[in-house]
């Protein structure tokens, strides 16, 4: 089976404690390894599945299983900079400039998330791994799209709670979340 390797960002007890870490292996997490960065609190794992959105998803499960903790996103997933595109696909920087600008390619290129008028612009990976797939032919992990996946579900979770009632069915329409 192959070995996956990812992060998770974790909300709640200090997971460096003894008895958590206890209570980690005991939830079956054996393949994580607990540390903390700048007051953010993470787990590597290496874990066997059969495919990276079973791995994350069984991983999740098991964090969760300790009282308290909660699983806020895989890291390294999400938001792109062109230096970013570049260095994940192996190209120069104004190599990817010139796709986002159309000055180069199909055209097409998908807007930023950020303000496409400031200087620091970022752009959401799955987006940009798509048309690298449809416009260019180049082939991308799939783990890149199950990872923005699983983190747009858990931030919904997370901000869901926050929501009137009214507003929660009003979205899981919007959401299609029948």
């Amino acid at each position: 089976m192959p070995l996956h390797h990812f992060t998770l960002i974790v909300d709640g007890p200090d997971l460096q404690d003894a008895a958590y870490i206890d209570m980690l292996f005991e939830a079956g997490c054996n393949d994580g390894t607990v540390g903390r960065a700048d007051g953010i609190q993470y787990i590597d794992f290496d874990r066997e599945a059969p495919s990276f959105d079973e791995a994350i998803l069984s991983a999740v499960t098991d964090v969760e299983r300790v009282a308290g903790a909660e699983v806020v996103r895989v890291a390294d997933a999400g938001l792109v900079s062109m230096t970013d595109i570049a260095t994940r696909i192996g190209r120069t920087r104004e190599s990817v400039r010139l796709l986002v600008t159309g000055a180069r390619g199909p055209g097409g290129f998908p807007p930023p998330v950020t303000d496409p008028r400031g200087r620091y612009r970022l752009w959401r990976w799955s987006d940009v791994a798509n048309w690298l797939t449809t416009q260019l032919g180049e082939v991308t992990l799939p783990e890149d799209h199950a990872a923005t996946t699983l983190n747009a579900s858990l931030e919904l979770r997370r901000q869901r709670r926050k929501l009137t009632p009214t507003f929660r069915k009003t979205l899981r329409a919007l959401a299609d979340l029948s």
